[in-house]
């Protein structure tokens, strides 16, 4: 499941990175007619992150119907065919169908995956290393396609651009073909009521009968939690969603934790990652010599891979709260410093020391924010809604790609080094996002994690609740005695 899961991501970074290394290839510009106006080139770009922005959204209505695995496989197909057009492409509108068709791919599988691996996982330290490994190859597929992208664009032909577009066709077969074969999530057949298969599955993946203790202790736990989400559905209101979660009336904080499951992943845009990785050759070109453009990108794009593999041995260690908090403050620190040297850069000695600091922040990046974010949009959103937590999470990542990959250029042509202000200001926003908001839920089974936005104050002031198999520890007695004959539990 982890390896069916990471090819998916692998796809969606590669495809994310494979047309930007070919887009000034003059046998791709002849190909689409060589277009003049400023505006052709980004809206081709771009076009991929509006589709992927837009489908996150467009796929609510269904998604929960047809359960994790099938939007992952639903990506899986759609991006057979986006690739194809693309690689065909003999004008720009066949280019942007192309790309808009894999947009909605790669919106199925990245609002799908996270919770796929999450709900998938039979330990409570198997969530941190699975999503921390969907990371390293979701990175290792933006320089694995650069480097594609190097060595055939050496050839001026036709080919030199097609062939790295519709490798990717690779990543979805060899992971849609797997996912056929793999059941879908427990808690999504318990929550379609499916309940047999539902036992099928957790028996499975704990490789024990489902008449054993730990197969109905967690079924006990996923069944009270919906009870207790099916609860607070009397208090859910769509207005309360137009105050970003600020109003929120439910008991267990489910606005205001979806409301999050939007803003982590736009403010982890808003920090640069998509700026960096996807302009790194523009942003490089002002700083290092032409000759060093090329190969520094190269590197950079593997140095932000490298930095998520310690996440996958640190992570249930130190855990998601203090990776987010602590890398946001390590992060603006080091961007505040290499917007300083880019304003100053006179010598080459400041320029090559504002090169070697971006490449630290991205080796951060990559270890503090690229795939803790995914793993704890997925861990808060309520079971009966993370379909729709997926959702926002890949609309607020799409969103804020686009804004950042159409605006980016832009914004460094009007306003130069200025530009960078921006980039330090969603790093400070992301150090208060954390301190007041995210509560830590790492230690926790999903179940539990329900119960750790009953109790009211600040996230970063909040007591470190021991929370039991049903959360009852944030109950008072009345309820916990309620809740414990409901579902037979000994005292």
């Amino acid at each position: 499941m982890k390896i069916v899961c990471g090819t998916s991501f692998m796809m969606y970074g590669y495809d994310a990175g494979v047309l930007g290394g070919v887009l000034l290839h003059p046998p791709f510009l002849d190909a689409i007619g060589r277009p003049k106006d400023v505006w052709t080139i980004p809206m081709i770009t771009a076009s991929y992150d509006l589709a992927a922005c837009v489908t996150a959204l467009a796929i609510l209505p269904f998604t929960f119907r047809i359960g994790r695995r099938g939007t992952i496989l639903l990506g899986n197909l759609a991006a057979v065919f986006g690739a194809v057009i693309q690689a065909s492409s003999y004008s720009v509108a066949q280019l942007i169908v192309g790309r808009l068709v894999t947009g909605f791919a790669i919106g199925c599988i990245s609002s799908a995956v996270p919770t796929y691996l999450n709900e998938t996982g039979v330990e409570i330290g198997d969530r941190g290393p699975a999503n921390a490994l969907n990371a390293i190859l979701l990175i290792s597929g933006v320089p694995l396609a650069y480097w594609v992208d190097f060595g055939f664009t050496k050839m001026y032909n036709q080919a030199s651009w097609r062939v790295p577009i519709v490798l990717q066709v690779i990543f979805a077969f060899f992971s849609g073909g797997c996912m056929w074969f793999l059941p879908d999530t427990p808690r999504w057949y318990y929550a379609r009521n499916r309940w047999e298969e539902g036992d099928a599955v957790l028996a499975r993946l704990n490789d024990t009968p489902v008449e054993s203790e730990q197969v109905q202790n967690t079924r006990r736990e996923i069944l009270a939690a919906i009870e207790a989400e099916l609860e607070a559905n009397s208090s859910l209101h769509w207005k309360q969603f137009l105050t970003m979660g600020i109003v929120d009336n439910t008991r267990m904080k489910i606005i205001r934790r979806l409301c999050m499951c939007f803003w982590l992943p736009m403010i982890r845009e808003w920090m640069g990652s998509s700026l960096i990785a996807y302009y790194s050759s523009v942003i490089l070109a002002t700083i290092a010599k032409p000759s060093l453009v090329s190969l520094l990108s190269g590197v950079l794009n593997i140095f932000f891979a490298l930095g998520c593999v310690p996440l996958y041995f640190t992570i249930e260690r130190v855990g998601r709260r203090s990776v987010l908090l602590y890398g946001a403050i390590t992060m603006t620190v080091l961007i505040t410093i290499f917007t300083v040297l880019v304003a100053l850069s006179t010598t080459e000695a400041i320029r090559w020391a504002a090169i070697g600091i971006i490449f630290i922040f991205l080796f951060v990046f990559g270890y503090a924010w690229q795939g803790c974010v995914w793993l704890y949009c997925a861990e808060i959103a309520p079971l009966e809604y993370r379909h729709i937590g997926g959702a926002a999470t890949a609309f607020g990542e799409w969103l804020m790609t686009f804004i950042t990959v159409f605006a980016g250029p832009i914004g460094f042509d009007k306003t130069g080094w200025y530009f960078w202000l921006w980039v330090v200001s969603g790093n400070v926003i992301a150090v208060l996002f954390v301190f007041l908001l995210c509560p830590e839920t790492g230690g926790k089974t999903l179940e539990q994690v329900d119960y750790l936005f009953v109790d009211k104050g600040f996230a970063g002031l909040r007591r470190n609740f021991d929370v039991d198999v049903h959360g009852l520890d944030l109950w008072n007695d009345k309820d916990k005695e309620k809740e414990m004959e409901r579902h037979e539990i000994a005292p």
